[in-house]
């Protein structure tokens, strides 16, 4: 049923909240769980703050670097346990690049935890779940985590 299960993840305890719901899953379907981390990019920077561009863009490394070695941990602890697993960096808005990752992959289902804002903070900070349910066009697994 659920082949290709992607799980986005952030590097926080708040997101890890999803993984043994996506370990009982692939464990009972076989699936292979590709976990994925979105690395944003800010806005690019102009005139005077060209001559930083190179260290901007060594912070950029760094940051992909350590979700890189953040997945690997991460993929390494299911793979010890017979799940199959990859992982994935991507750049850019988190929503989209979810939805992408989701049909680039050919996902079967999404697999999150959503941090549970309401009111407010919501508001301001937006809701990446909610964001991703309204476009999504496959199964969407939403854990709240505490």
């Amino acid at each position: 049923m659920y082949k290709r299960i992607l799980v986005p993840l952030d590097g926080s305890k708040r997101a890890e909240a999803i993984l043994p719901h996506v370990e009982e899953i692939a464990l009972n379907f076989h699936s292979k769980l590709i976990f994925m981390q979105m690395v944003e990019m800010p806005p690019m920077m102009m005139g005077s703050e060209a001559p930083y561009l190179e260290g901007f863009q060594m912070e950029m490394e760094e940051v992909a670097n350590q979700a890189e070695l953040y997945l690997e941990t991460v993929s390494g602890e299911f793979r010890e346990k017979g799940i199959q697993s990859k992982t994935l960096i991507s750049h850019g808005p988190v929503v989209d690049g979810i939805i992408n990752t989701a049909e680039s992959e050919s996902a079967d289902l999404i697999a999150m935890a959503s941090h549970g804002r309401t009111g407010l903070s919501k508001v301001f900070y937006g809701s990446i779940a909610a964001g991703i349910m309204h476009r999504i066009d496959r199964p969407l697994l939403i854990v709240r985590s505490a």
